[in-house]
């Protein structure tokens, strides 16, 4: 019903616009028990077999919703009512900030992809940590961090210091975000010494808390062989704990939508069905290089049950969804879950 009914009304309005209504829609129904308990009824999956483990913390099944879509940690209650097993909320920055101009989400409903520069619009890490802090959700919370983009890339280990101190104790793992394409050179901080110098800054802050808590790189799906070698390297000389493979690419490769559309919505990061296949190569790579050592949670294309047990099969114990969320609707992780569980073995244990 939804991709037949609801969707081509939802998609006459701009995907920002959309996000915003939605948000508020959501906000206000949800508030209310009875309406709270249907949507559960309608959404939450029903299978028992998909629980998992991962980094200590213990997951009802693999399909998480990804940064992005809960910057600010407004719909953390109401999320679990459409039954995702875990939310990370941000990407969150130091101070408050408005992103890139409008307009700068976009679909590409021939590919089933989005493609966005909002750079890193968000209230700041101190309204999320409010948020969170008054919350009553149950499922398990990551804080996506970035820095300011005024800020210096020489300045950015003060920001992403700052953020991980003011959301430490409101989530359960922290993820490191130094691969979003919208963020004027970001990337920079990608190679090896800056990386490095960032995560020993957060795994010592870390290791100084009473209670030690996850923290995950997100990497960029543009990386060439020898990054992601670089990438294995971090992950055991950092004292990190997991890889969230993977961001949004900057590629245009093999899309249907025509060209001079592409064109026309310029640069940004691609998301959807596109990604696919190069987020799962990576999660692969990631997975045989390291004989299965490294934690991963899998991003990136998912956009049907197959597309899940893939990034699983692939070496992921958990997944993250968000472009397919928006593209199938609030029965998708349930619907995921009904495919996973019809899987010989429920793969990805």
């Amino acid at each position: 019903m939804y991709r037949y009914l609801f969707r081509p009304l939802l998609f006459l309005l701009g995907p920002e616009t959309i996000h915003n209504l939605l948000v508020g829609l959501i906000k206000v129904f949800l508030k209310f028990s009875p309406l709270a308990g249907i949507a559960g009824k309608l959404f939450k999956p029903r299978q028992t077999g998909l629980r998992r483990e991962f980094l200590g913390m213990h997951f009802d099944h693999p399909v998480g919703l990804a940064a992005g879509f809960d910057k600010d940690a407004a719909l953390v209650d109401e999320l679990e009512h459409f039954g995702f097993s875990f939310v990370e909320i941000g990407t969150v920055t130091p101070r408050p900030q408005p992103g890139n101009p409008k307009p700068r989400s976009f679909r590409l409903p021939r590919d089933q992809a989005l493609i966005n520069r909002m750079g890193f619009n968000n209230q700041g890490v101190e309204q999320a940590a409010i948020r969170l802090s008054k919350s009553r959700h149950r499922i398990i919370i990551g804080g996506n961090l970035g820095k300011n983009t005024q800020t210096s890339n020489e300045e950015a280990i003060q920001d992403y210091h700052f953020a991980f101190e003011q959301l430490y104790d409101h989530v359960d793992y922290l993820v490191v975000n130094l691969s979003c394409p919208n963020i004027q050179n970001l990337s920079e901080l990608q190679d090896k010494p800056h990386t490095l110098e960032i995560l020993h800054r957060l795994t010592n802050l870390r290791d100084k808390k009473a209670q030690g808590k996850p923290i995950l790189l997100k990497i960029s799906p543009d990386l060439s062989t020898e990054q992601l070698d670089d990438v294995i390297d971090i992950f055991y000389s950092s004292g990190i704990d997991g890889i969230i493979a993977t961001n949004t690419t900057i590629s245009r490769e093999g899309l249907s939508t025509h060209g001079e559309k592409v064109q026309r919505i310029g640069h940004g990061g691609l998301s959807g069905t596109p990604l696919k296949d190069r987020s799962t190569r990576i999660i692969r790579y990631l997975s045989e290089k390291s004989n299965g050592q490294i934690p991963i949670i899998g991003v990136g294309g998912i956009m049907s049950g197959a597309d899940a047990k893939e990034k699983l099969e692939a070496g992921a114990t958990l997944i993250q969804v968000y472009t397919g969320f928006i593209y199938n609707g609030p029965a998708f992780v349930r619907h995921i879950n009904q495919a996973l569980a019809k899987q010989p073995g429920n793969p990805g244990h």
